[in-house]
């Protein structure tokens, strides 16, 4: 998969990326902290046996409109994590009813599973999560921060 992808389509922008580690900067006072869930999801494949993958779900308070699913790097040709990035709106609805347009589609199958499909020049990966799992970092999202300290 390469670097990075955007779709702006259907105003439902997606965009992966490779991650890289950042240097820490200390900042005067503290931000909001990132909210990091990880969870165990299932690529769909063509294979009758499935295969788990540690994912990690994170919200970062300063983008409250977005969401990032961030794939281990061991599934990447790359050697790099994979993040997605695209609106919570669409985790949300995808929940519920299938929505999405662009590179992220997202839809229930059944009562507790969810369907997340990725969209790249590359090809598309097809992902299942236990809808439990992402409701409960959904939640997460939207509770309150605590207030920053000096």
């Amino acid at each position: 998969m390469s670097a990075a992808a955007e779709n702006p389509s259907a105003g439902a922008t997606a965009t992966r990326a490779a991650t890289a580690t950042a240097p820490l900067v200390e900042a005067p006072f503290a931000e909001a902290p990132l909210i990091e869930e990880r969870v165990r999801a299932r690529v769909i494949t063509d294979d009758p046996l499935y295969r788990a993958i540690p994912v990690a779900l994170r919200f970062v308070p300063d983008e409250p409109l977005a969401v990032r699913i961030v794939f281990p790097a061991g599934l990447s040709p790359e050697g790099t994590d994979n993040e997605w990035v695209f609106p919570r709106a669409l985790l949300e609805a995808g929940l519920q009813a299938p929505t999405g347009t662009g590179d992220v589609r997202v839809w229930p199958c059944g009562r507790v599973q969810a369907v997340v499909e990725f969209h790249s020049p590359e090809g598309v990966a097809v992902v299942q999560f236990d809808i439990a799992a992402l409701r409960r970092f959904l939640r997460r999202t939207y509770a309150p921060a605590p207030a920053a300290t000096r």
